[in-house]
């Protein structure tokens, strides 16, 4: 199985999305986040992050580009990377260097890093369908094969 889709009529949808996720999930992973603005990526990045342990909120990186969470023994970097100029600027970051064996990377707005990201696991995009949203999720790897499998 490489695709799966679901329709999410609201917000509690997405994060269920992600929380299903997490229950299946494991590092190393890079998940690429697409869609338009307000599409869900934070939020389905929110259940996830949520979903694996984190207590507290879960907030946009969009003016750091990254954000940490290290929880029971796996290390969970969120990048977002809407506001990046130039991909050369995560060069200047150390952007080789989040990407290890323990690691879970969220990558919102992917192609903004062309070139410099590793390639993905899971590709994630986030759709707006009627009053509602669609998300397809697809395997890009045999990692990402496990992983659609085990939350079909």
């Amino acid at each position: 199985m490489t695709e799966l889709t679901f329709q999410l009529n609201n917000e509690d949808e997405t994060i269920a999305v992600g929380q299903k996720l997490a229950r299946h999930i494991q590092a190393p992973l890079t998940l690429y986040l697409t869609g338009d603005l307000g599409a869900g990526k934070t939020t389905l990045s929110r259940g996830l992050i949520q979903g694996l342990g984190h207590k507290g909120a879960v907030k946009s990186p969009t003016y750091t580009l990254v954000e940490p969470y290290e929880l029971d023994g796996v290390e969970i970097y969120h990048f977002d990377l809407y506001r990046l100029n130039d991909p050369e600027e995560l060069e200047f970051m150390g952007i080789r260097d989040y990407f290890t064996d323990s690691s879970l990377c969220i990558v919102e707005w992917p192609d903004k890093g062309h070139g410099l990201l590793p390639d993905a696991d899971i590709h994630l995009h986030l759709n707006y369908v009627n009053q509602g949203r669609e998300i397809q999720i697809r395997a890009l790897t045999e990692s990402g094969k496990k992983l659609l499998a085990a939350i079909k």
